[in-house]
């Protein structure tokens, strides 16, 4: 299951879901916004950075880990405090936040990093740890879906369309179904998008409506996000081939926010693109 692209689409929608999972949020916690950058120099890739909406003001570090890494804190740390210092002058202090389904898929030597993950600098966030689904809020309640067994998660993902559509305002609702429909077909990989929101009992008005919306809307938004993806994964796109990204229609960016994460060089990208055509 590619969750760190499910993960990426919570926080790009709702970037104060992040501080939901800690004790002492920011009080402008509302007003962050959610972005990925690059280091040059070495060259490091952060994932998730919550920017301030004031400078100086504190920034957070994100990091979504399913399988254990042992060198995850030693990546984790270099990057943050090369970013920190690069940008010493927009920040008057940092955080981290560690996202793991269970405390088993956290790296096993704490040794060198035993200071900095007792501060409160660190958060490490154990999503079996958060308590059940139907009693946590609905931004929270969808990161913990992602780590529920298949033999569950279609009961749980039905518990939270309910929930989505009595608690939430009807923008709201419908984002939050699409976002359980796309997890659930990460999740159920033998069923296509359809079969996967009969079994939910997702009703084809409640797509439609959300497919207009987005649309009209979200194409641009859509584009925007997949070209800044891409320019992490194979580097600044020549003319052409932005012109071939640009054309793409808001299903096949959405295919492709997908198939890129698996990219490694700017050929893989023309191979995906030459199949669409």
């Amino acid at each position: 299951m590619r969750r760190d692209s499910i993960f990426y689409q919570l926080f790009q929608q709702s970037p104060e879901l992040l501080f939901e999972l800690l004790n002492n949020p920011p009080s402008n916690a509302q007003s962050y916004q959610f972005d990925s950058v690059a280091v040059k120099e070495p060259r490091f890739e952060i994932d998730g950075v919550f920017l301030p909406p004031e400078t100086p003001g504190v920034v957070y570090f994100c990091e979504v880990q399913f399988q254990k890494d042992e060198q995850l804190y030693e990546r984790l740390f270099g990057e943050s405090f090369l970013y920190f210092y690069r940008n010493r002058d927009r920040f008057s202090d940092w955080q981290a936040v560690v996202l793991y389904p269970s405390r088993s898929t956290e790296q096993s030597n704490l040794i060198p990093y035993q200071d900095l993950l007792g501060s409160r600098r660190v958060h490490r966030v154990y999503l079996d740890e958060l308590g059940e689904l139907s009693e946590l809020p609905l931004g929270v309640a969808l990161m913990v879906l992602t780590t529920v067994q298949e033999n569950r998660a279609a009961a749980a993902a039905q518990t939270l369309l309910a929930r989505s559509r009595q608690e939430a305002q009807p923008e709201a609702s419908r984002a939050i179904i699409e976002m359980i429909t796309t997890i659930m077909v990460y999740k159920f990989t033998n069923l296509r998008r359809q079969e996967v929101e009969v079994m939910l009992g997702v009703t084809l008005q409640e797509t439609r409506f959300y497919q207009e919306a987005k649309e009209d809307g979200r194409v641009e938004e859509a584009r925007s996000l997949v070209l800044r993806q891409l320019g992490r994964k194979v580097g600044k796109l020549p003319g052409e081939l932005q012109s071939q990204v640009d054309a793409l229609s808001l299903t096949q960016l959405e295919a492709l926010s997908e198939a890129l994460l698996n990219f490694s060089s700017r050929s893989d990208l023309e191979t995906w693109l030459s199949v669409q055509e």
